[in-house]
């Protein structure tokens, strides 16, 4: 059950702050019916020929291009999910002229069809794709009708705009995530174990006035003035009639 309380210094909280910055991960998916990658039932769990992790790298892509797509169709190219209590209600934060950034670890462009327009993917998204020969862009339909390796025209592998294992993250998002986060005055990091870096180390440019952690397991080594050990999903869905 939710704790009525912090609901209320959680609201409180949104209503004094005038530059919100959401950080999130795979929690904020998983009730959309997206799973998440390390709990007990997440993608990482999962019985496979190959650690998931070494499936989902910059190396096995290049080496064994059919297997990676048959795992990457199977458990990340999730078109058919939609946005859940949580994203609508930071689109509608960020409508409200409260949420300023919303900075994400998923590849599911599920904030952007709920309607957040200031989104940062630090891992990218399953929604752009390229030819690595000619650069000619695919949609995800493109590369979800395709039974084995997507090519382009020119004859070149289409590759998904994400983040693989062995891969740096992107210099412009993170640049654009750290002036986000040291701006706020209210940092609300959400559905993350805070496990994964470099995406997690962001956390530590907050300067703000207050940190509130949203997560159904207790997080080691935060210093959140506000904790809900919660699903996402139901602490927005309670507090989005406030908004």
């Amino acid at each position: 059950m939710l704790n009525l309380n912090k609901l209320e210094q959680l609201n409180d909280y949104i209503d004094a702050a005038k530059q919100i910055v959401f950080f999130g991960g795979a929690g904020v998916s998983t009730e959309s019916g997206i799973p998440d990658f390390r709990s007990a039932n997440g993608i990482f769990h999962e019985r496979t020929s190959y650690p998931p992790e070494q499936i989902l790298s910059h190396s096995f892509f290049h080496h064994h291009p059919e297997l990676f797509f048959q795992f990457y169709r199977a458990h990340l190219l999730t078109l058919e999910a939609k946005p859940n209590p949580a994203h609508l209600s930071l689109a509608k934060l960020e409508q409200l002229g409260k949420l300023s950034t919303v900075v994400t670890q998923n590849i599911d462009g599920l904030h952007q069809r709920a309607g957040s327009k200031s989104v940062i993917e630090l891992h990218g998204t399953i929604h752009n794709n390229y030819c690595l020969n000619c650069h000619q862009w695919y949609t995800a339909s493109f590369v979800k009708q395709n039974s084995a390796i997507p090519y382009c025209d020119c004859g070149g592998i289409i590759k998904p705009d994400v983040v693989l294992y062995e891969e740096p993250l992107n210099e412009q998002a993170i640049n654009g995530a750290i002036q986000s986060i040291s701006q706020a005055d209210l940092l609300i990091v959400g559905g993350t174990s805070l496990s994964v870096y470099p995406a997690a180390g962001l956390i530590q440019y907050f300067q703000g006035t207050h940190l509130v952690v949203i997560n159904k397991t207790n997080l080691p080594n935060h210093q959140a003035d506000l904790v809900l050990n919660d699903a996402i999903g139901q602490v927005f869905e309670s507090l989005l009639s406030d908004f």
